[in-house]
């Protein structure tokens, strides 16, 4: 069925070809960069309000055909204004446009009313280079869109590694240079968005983004953002549309493979003569399942823009969300664990690489035991003001509201209920009603009897980030600005199914009571109704998370060299209060806690092609509040021992940049120290006592990263673009850490250790990568075909507490289990056509072309595989 679904599109896509019909007269020109005087090759040339077009040689000459009379062309390329021009096409003559020149735009978003340009640091507003890579609409538009993950845009990049986490939409994990995105710094709109408490990014939450992004920029490293923060990794900006100056829409629908389905709806009114716009997009999607079995998902996205122009000042205000649930699948060992003839941990051998042992059926109806649910509405206002020729102030006011959380059961499990399993590995929700009907009384207790629950994280966030420039002399700019933040977060549990129970009873909050209240996991839903206080199980917690940053650059350049020195300081603010584990409430002091960080950079141009540049930073970074606040039966209880993390990085890179060839050599050094470090385990024995549920706390991890970094870009013809990346890392573990073993249960420690991990290799992500992407255009910005071929190597097991441990008993050296290398193709085809006066695009994705098998990655519970072959077809029509 797939392959004959994929043999329709493509026959669609040659049989609109016989559409195209041919014009009567010539146009001629050749577009120029207007300070530069250099062809701009690749630039597009098409009759507005049609997709009849052409593209400049490497000449920046071209030549079309169009209709006789009064034709208006547009002409456009990435990172300058659109130009657009009235001719009149005589039959059988050429008109000869001669030379136009195109003004570059300050970022390659100038069909933006506001965009917050003060507070969003793009590569291009600094004079001093850094490592970079931008991925623009097109591109996200072309390949992210629907049933792909929105970091999958990223990974034709150096250094990016994207994994599946939980198997199902919206649960990848992305790498840079082998540190987890919760230690890249993530900007949306010059807003920070990682989480306060973990630095997690959730990308369910994001869904709707490869809808709303104008561009992605990939700032490896030291990156170029003022704002205080330290990422490690580097920093990706996102900016997203904003209201448009130009009127019109699109009506998109798309399908996929195994029951995926979206549609989205766009509109924008332009700009009246009053500077007033509006502009709006509302998404549809659902799946029966991303790849795996037992993870189907549904979702909506909205983002609404309000701009207006008033004299020297601009202002927009932006609201943006995704509504979603999804099923999730977890990693998995390769074989099946059993306790007598019952299975307690299902393997691959019984599920298949496709088997997900979180779902089954109850009377005939299917029920996960893990989903996902989220609602996290997103609100931001920008004012930039141009207060004269020299300085501007730019302010973003943010706030986001997350309600929802994801559920698993709460009690027994089902490897230690009789028939819990099915034999395929699959829950017996049945079995599992029938063994909650022994229970006396129908009331759960400890482990006695099997719920559903949610582990609810909701949070209200405010925050500012404002930022002045003053151009003080054509050679000398200087920036100041501040970062506030102020973050509450909620953390509870909730029952969600009692399966056919009639409530539980348990010791909380300092009294003995029967939950029997439940409460639907939908995105929707939890925004308003969720426990209240004496509705909720296990735990109820508050955090508050309050942040002061300020910050400064200054950059001198010329012609030939350019300076910058960067600095910033900031102080983070901690408070734990406990509801769950006292009678009354109890709340802790604010800790405080000081950070800072500072870099500088120079470059050199040796000439208008050839540049090369260093950068040096040092970061002093606040820890994550889950390395303070440890105790979880007194969550108010802090450790006053636990200090900054301490980063410094180094990077240089030459930059190379011809007409039809650029390429871009970078190196890095980054050691990091003082590093907090947990992880999860099960049946873990010392003195003769075998503890069920586990945590591994290592305070003291110490990393040195660094490697070699090339990526090129190269058009052969007018028709053909090549692009290329390779990442070589060599990422180690440096030194050594206290272990301490808690037992989740009673949050004792009940062992300790000292392991020394140098020379260990950093797992999760490939330490060699990549790839070619490559395109052509079949009919000239009509019909084009794309392929891209990622390959890795060297990837590790996330680091397994359990071997540590073992490791040092045993008195070895600790080394994380190398696992496959893979490559994997990617093909995709578009084309452009007008049929009855209407102009639309018809879109293919293959993902996994050749349907690979291969691990993604490997922690202490077993292996993930990685998606085989899916696809997606789109056709947008706009107006």
């Amino acid at each position: 069925m797939k392959t004959q679904l994929l043999k329709l599109v493509f026959l669609a896509l040659f049989g609109l070809i016989s559409l195209v019909s041919f014009s009567q007269g010539t146009v001629k020109g050749k577009i120029l960069d207007s300070k530069t005087n250099d062809p701009l090759v690749g630039a597009s040339i098409v009759k507005a309000g049609t997709t009849n077009g052409t593209i400049t040689d490497f000449d920046g000459n071209f030549s079309m055909t169009l209709p006789e009379g009064k034709n208006t062309i547009q002409i456009s390329f990435i990172g300058y204004d659109l130009f657009a021009k009235t001719v009149t096409v005589t039959n059988g003559q050429t008109t000869d446009l001669g030379t136009v020149k195109l003004e570059a735009s300050a970022i390659a978003m100038d069909e933006l009313v506001v965009i917050g340009k003060g507070v969003i640091d793009m590569e291009e507003d600094r004079k001093t280079p850094i490592a970079v890579s931008t991925i623009t609409i097109q591109e996200i538009q072309s390949k992210a869109v629907g049933n792909v993950e929105f970091p999958e845009v990223m990974k034709n990049t150096p250094s990016v590694y994207v994994a599946s986490q939980g198997g199902g939409f919206g649960d990848s994990k992305m790498f840079l240079r082998g540190f987890s995105q919760a230690n890249t710094a993530f900007l949306l709109n010059g807003q920070p968005i990682n989480g306060m408490e973990d630095g997690l990014m959730y990308w369910s939450n994001w869904a709707g983004m490869t809808d709303m992004a104008n561009a992605v920029q990939v700032q490896r490293g030291l990156g170029s953002s003022k704002l205080a923060i330290s990422s490690v990794g580097g920093t990706v900006n996102i900016v997203t549309k904003a209201t448009e100056k130009q009127k019109g829409g699109y009506v998109r629908l798309m399908s996929g493979d195994n029951g995926y389905a979206k549609g989205t709806i766009a509109y924008n009114t332009g700009i009246n003569d009053k500077g007033w716009g509006f502009s709006m997009m509302f998404d549809y999607w659902k799946g029966d399942r991303k790849y795996f079995d037992g993870t189907r998902g549904k979702g909506q996205n909205y983002f609404i823009s309000i701009g207006k122009k008033a004299g020297a000042s601009t202002f927009n205000l932006l609201l943006l969300g995704s509504p979603q649930w999804h099923d999730q699948n977890y990693t998995k060992s390769l074989t099946t664990v059993y306790s007598g003839t019952n299975i307690k941990t299902p393997g691959y051998d019984i599920l298949g690489k496709k088997g997900n042992s979180n779902y089954g059926f109850l009377d005939g109806e299917y029920l996960s035991m893990r989903r996902n649910y989220y609602h996290k509405p997103v609100m931001n206002f920008n004012w930039d003001w141009s207060i004269n020729d020299k300085s501007n102030l730019s302010t973003v006011l943010y706030a986001s509201w997350g309600r929802g959380g994801g559920t698993g059961n709460y009690g027994n499990s089902p490897g230690y209920i009789t028939g819990g399993y099915a034999s395929n590995g699959r829950i017996d929700w049945d079995a599992v009603v029938d063994y909650n009907g022994t229970i006396s009384g129908g009331i759960a207790s400890g482990y006695n009897g099997m719920l559903l629950r949610a582990s609810v994280n909701n949070h209200n966030w405010y925050g500012l980030v404002t930022n002045y420039e003053n151009k003080i002399s054509e050679n000398f700019t200087a920036n100041v600005g501040a970062d506030f933040r102020f973050y509450k977060g909620t953390h509870f549990r909730e029952l969600t199914d009692l399966l056919g129970m009639d409530g539980r009873s348990e010791t909380f909050a300092g009294e003995t009571r029967v939950v029997s209240a439940t409460f639907n996991p939908n995105p929707w839903a939890s925004l308003f109704k969720y426990a209240d206080e004496d509705e909720r199980v296990d735990y109820d917690y508050d955090e508050v998370i309050n942040y002061q940053g300020i910050f400064g650059q200054a950059e001198w350049n010329n012609d030939v060299f350019s300076i910058f020195v960067q600095a910033a300081a900031s102080n983070q603010q901690y408070k734990g209060i406990d509801r769950g584990n006292f009678t009354t409430e109890q709340e802790s002091d604010f800790v405080n806690k000081m950070g800072y960080n500072i870099k500088g950079g120079l470059s050199y141009s040796i000439n208008a092609q050839n540049v090369v540049f260093a950068n040096i930073g040092q970061y002093s970074r606040q820890p994550f509040r889950d390395a303070i606040f440890t105790n979880y039966d007194d969550e108010t209880e802090y450790d006053t021992s636990v200090d900054n993390e301490h980063i410094f990085s180094i990077e240089g890179g030459y930059k190379l940049e011809l007409a039809k060839f650029k390429l871009n050599l970078n190196a890095y050094y980054t050691k990091w120290d003082n590093r907090f470090e947990s992880s999860s385990g099960s049946d873990y024995t010392v003195g003769g006592v075998t503890y069920t549920d586990v945590d591994y706390l290592m305070p003291n991890i110490g990393e040195v990263h660094s490697g070699v970094e090339l990526d090129l870009r190269y058009r052969p013809t007018a028709a053909w673009l090549v692009k290329a990346y390779t990442s070589i890392g060599n990422w180690k573990y440096d030194g050594s850490t206290p272990v301490n073993v808690r037992d989740e249960n009673t949050s004792s420690v009940v062992d300790n250790f000292e392991i020394d991990l140098t020379g260990s290799k950093v797992g999760s992500a490939p330490q060699f990568s990549g790839g070619i992407s490559t395109s052509y255009d079949i009919i000239m910005n009509k019909f084009i075909v794309d392929l891209d071929w990622n390959y890795y190597d060297k990837l590790y097991e996330d680091v397994d507490a359990a071997d540590v441990a073992e490791a040092s008993l045993n008195g070895e050296s600790y080394e994380p289990e190398e696992i496959n290398s893979y490559g994997l193709i990617n093909m995709g085809a578009t084309y452009k056509f007008n049929l009855a006066n209407s102009n639309f695009n018809l879109r293919a994705n293959v993902y996994n072309l050749f349907d690979k098998e291969y691990f993604t990655q490997k922690d202490s519970y077993g292996y993930m595989y990685g998606l085989g072959t899916t696809f997606n077809v789109a056709l947008r029509y706009n107006f």
